[in-house]
């Protein structure tokens, strides 16, 4: 699937933001304004003045909004979710090619607060994966002890596991040991099996 840079880095910070969350074994990742600063570092968020509360409340809401849209049932559920995002935000596409990147588009108005801003560059990277027909691609990893989004980009859309926390691994490793404690079971029950029914014949011949 061809997806353009601006889009890939929008959609990277999607997830990003979407796995902050908090969950029964993580804190949330946003839980203060310093936290906030934090990722807006982190992921190189540009035209972000001075932080406050009122950014914190804006960004978890958008955090909120993203992951409804990852769990939207249909394209028609996640279009509405987007458009309400988009729409918010008062999204004004503009071309640049700030910090020596080459051009692409942003969609934030100029002054948008740091919630505005992700909502339009978010919105829109979600509204490209949903007008390309492409949806399904916005999961949860299926380990049972995780639930971080991600974007499968595989090419035939069988990617299960987030990358993160190396679920797949951890699960492959897990079901490699129960098929080898299973194997090594094995023998002994046999035996059992074998002795049971010698015990059985000896009882049937008293």
């Amino acid at each position: 699937m061809q997806i353009p840079h601006d889009t890939r880095r929008a959609l990277d910070v999607v997830v990003a933001l979407v796995n902050t969350a908090a969950e029964p074994d993580q804190p949330d990742g946003l839980s203060d304004i310093g936290a906030l600063r934090g990722f807006v570092q982190e992921y190189a968020i540009s035209d972000v003045g001075e932080l406050g509360a009122r950014d914190l409340a804006g960004v978890r809401t958008v955090r909120s909004k993203f992951a409804q849209v990852f769990a939207a049932p249909s394209a028609r559920a996640a279009s509405v979710l987007i458009n309400e995002l988009v729409a918010t935000a008062g999204t004004t596409p503009q071309l640049t090619d700030h910090d020596g990147y080459d051009w692409h588009v942003h969609y934030f108005a100029p002054g948008a607060s740091v919630g505005d801003h992700l909502a339009a560059d978010g919105g829109m990277a979600l509204a490209f994966i949903v007008v390309s027909g492409e949806q399904e691609r916005l999961r949860r990893c299926e380990a049972p002890d995780c639930r971080r989004a991600f974007v499968d980009l595989s090419r035939n859309r069988s990617r299960r596991y987030c990358d993160s926390r190396t679920c797949g691994n951890r699960l492959h490793v897990a079901a490699y040991r129960a098929r080898r404690k299973e194997a090594d079971a094995g023998p002994s029950e046999q035996e059992e099996i074998v002795n049971g029914g010698e015990q059985q014949q000896d009882s049937d011949h008293r």
